[in-house]
């Protein structure tokens, strides 16, 4: 059975628009707390969230569903989706709630759960919510409402654990370092644990109003953080998201690392240690061809999985890999933590260089990518653009001029309205055509 509301990271949508309502948080709160209750003990549940206006709206309706089921609550206010995979296991808590729509406009909010154990819910258990969701909840009995109380040291907690994934008895003295947190969920956590290793930190995007997030700035637009790097002679540029599950590095000449990159040098970094589990790295579809040839010629295994950091997490637990992530910038080690981490991965990538006494710009290319192009398309609510004939014809031909030199992946978004068109061939003129052609099929049908 195909899930309703949860797409590929929870549920996501417009601000105050169906089903980011507040009747629809309050809802979805009761029937997770009713999910999640047992009998016999205390019932808490961890609430994060980022810097989005929308966010106090449904952190109340949330809270007002929870303590409805007699779920006690402990709101952390802005932390990085990180932190709440941390804080609920560390808690003992029965659930984590971290609203956010990650590297999303402003405009745009989401509500993603993590279970006991600090990793994100299964399709099957939120399958079972939205069963739940869309029947009668009871609610608890007046005496066992639930109680809601606020933890001021949230942040804290997370910048103890971040900088306990920093390299031992290393430090970062001496080196200059651009942070970007995209006016997001890591601004103030971010550059505390970068100047508590003992960076020289310059600040970008640690000035949040509720509307700028991931605006001009971040993972998604890096041209500020480059420029900044330039601009004060710095050593390497950190550029996270909206709820700092990604990044994406800056070398001292303002040049990009992608996670593709960054899972590279990693993999390679901890094969070498002996310490990559299975000398494997788990990525998505979506990873460079170029990163799976350079891992192989270090005998090093890639596994790929549908796109979606859930599901590179899920095949890391279920054959005990420990490193994986997405082109996009989750890096996942669960070493460290349950989920994608943004920051600790800079932390890595700052540890190597410290350790190799190496410039950013030695360590950001690893391998030499195969020409990738990657278009989105937006489509029309209630429409299937994927389902028409036409389309369905344009991409038969890719990949028909693709056979044997390149590879054509097509998906639909699973937090947006939006159909993503990626190809892969050294021939870049073809690759141009075959992506333009796709495109243009989808655009007429959306």
């Amino acid at each position: 059975m195909a899930r309703k509301f949860f797409g590929t990271d929870g549920i996501r949508g417009q601000a105050n628009t169906y089903p980011m309502t507040a009747e629809m948080a309050l809802r979805l709160g009761a029937a997770a707390g009713r999910y999640f209750r047992r009998d016999g003990h205390e019932h808490r549940v961890v609430i994060g969230k980022d810097t989005r206006l929308s966010g106090y709206m449904l952190e109340n309706a949330l809270t007002a569903g929870l303590t409805s089921t007699g779920m006690n609550v402990f709101l952390l206010g802005p932390v990085p989706t990180p932190a709440v995979g941390i804080l609920t296991k560390s808690m003992r808590a029965d659930l984590g709630v971290m609203i956010s729509a990650s590297h999303n406009p402003h405009y745009d909010n989401g509500i993603k759960f993590f279970g006991p154990d600090g990793y994100k819910l299964s399709d099957e258990a939120e399958m079972e919510i939205e069963a739940l969701l869309e029947g009668e909840i009871t609610p608890a009995q007046p005496q066992n409402i639930g109680r809601a109380k606020r933890i001021d040291d949230a942040i804290g907690r997370y910048v103890e654990r971040a900088k306990a994934s920093f390299p031992a008895g290393l430090r970062l003295d001496g080196l200059k370092v651009v942070v970007d947190c995209a006016n997001g969920a890591a601004y103030k956590a971010a550059p505390e644990v970068l100047w508590e290793l003992g960076a020289d930190v310059v600040r970008v995007g640690v000035s949040p109003n509720g509307f700028n997030i991931n605006e001009g700035c971040g993972s998604t637009d890096t041209r500020a953080a480059a420029e900044s790097v330039v601009a004060h002679g710095a050593d390497v540029g950190l550029c996270l998201d909206g709820d700092a599950d990604r990044i994406m590095v800056i070398d001292e000449a303002g040049a990009l690392a992608d996670g593709d990159q960054l899972m590279s040098l990693l993999a390679t970094k901890w094969a070498r240690d002996d310490r990559l589990a299975h000398r494997t790295l788990v990525a998505t579809v979506m990873s460079n061809l170029g990163l799976e040839n350079h891992l192989k010629s270090q005998d090093i295994t890639l596994k790929r999985t549908a796109v979606g950091d859930r599901y590179v997490v899920e095949e890391m637990r279920k054959n005990g890999f420990n490193l994986g992530g997405e082109q996009s910038g989750h890096i996942v080690m669960t070493d460290y933590s349950t989920t994608g981490d943004g920051l600790m991965a800079g932390l890595q990538f700052l540890g190597e260089m410290v350790r190799s006494g190496t410039t950013a710009s030695a360590l950001r290319q690893q391998f030499e990518p195969c020409p990738q192009l990657l278009k989105n398309v937006r489509f029309e609510a209630g429409k299937a653009p994927l389902d028409a004939a036409s389309v369905k014809s344009a991409i038969t031909d890719a990949e028909s001029r693709l056979n044997g030199t390149g590879r054509l992946l097509i998906r639909k978004s699973g937090t947006e309205p939006l159909i993503r068109v990626m190809a892969e061939c050294e021939d870049e003129a073809m690759l141009g055509e075959v992506v333009g052609s796709v495109v243009e099929a989808v655009e007429q049908a959306s």
